[in-house]
């Protein structure tokens, strides 16, 4: 019964109450399973086939963006590129062209800190490297 319901059972529930209501009964698909008044299979199926933007999908990836958010910032990106490279076939040719526009932050990237924080340390481990070959090298500055 419990992998039915996976790592989020409050969500499923309130999914369950959300797209199938009370049709079976008070307390909705989850309490009519309980009473007997559905099998295993159906209860599974329903929650197998909630949509992408339910509680339950929101809550097994870990943010709340759902498609038409995706969708929407990557028209925000392409407009920006397209915005970038009129400007760019437009310019005065002796100006410089305008640096194409990074991408907008999705969940999953790593947030800006972190993405410092890795550079900095690939920056000490090429230090530590290169301090260990040329004391290897050259012994009189190790």
């Amino acid at each position: 019964m419990l992998d039915v319901l996976g790592d989020h059972p409050e969500a499923v529930e309130a999914d369950l109450i959300r797209y199938y209501g009370y049709a079976h009964g008070p307390g909705g698909p989850l309490a009519a399973f309980w009473r007997g008044e559905m099998t295993l299979r159906l209860l599974r199926v329903l929650v197998e086939h909630l949509p992408p933007d339910s509680a339950t999908a929101r809550a097994q990836a870990g943010h709340h963006w759902t498609h038409r958010d995706y969708a929407a910032a990557d028209t925000v990106d392409l407009l920006g590129l397209l915005v970038t490279q009129f400007a760019n076939a437009h310019r005065d040719p002796k100006t410089p062209a305008a640096p194409m526009p990074e991408p907008g932050w999705r969940p999953g990237d790593p947030s800006p800190d972190e993405v410092e924080a890795a550079k900095h340390e690939k920056q000490t481990q090429a230090r530590a490297a290169y301090d260990r070959i040329t004391s290897q090298v050259l012994p009189e500055r190790g």
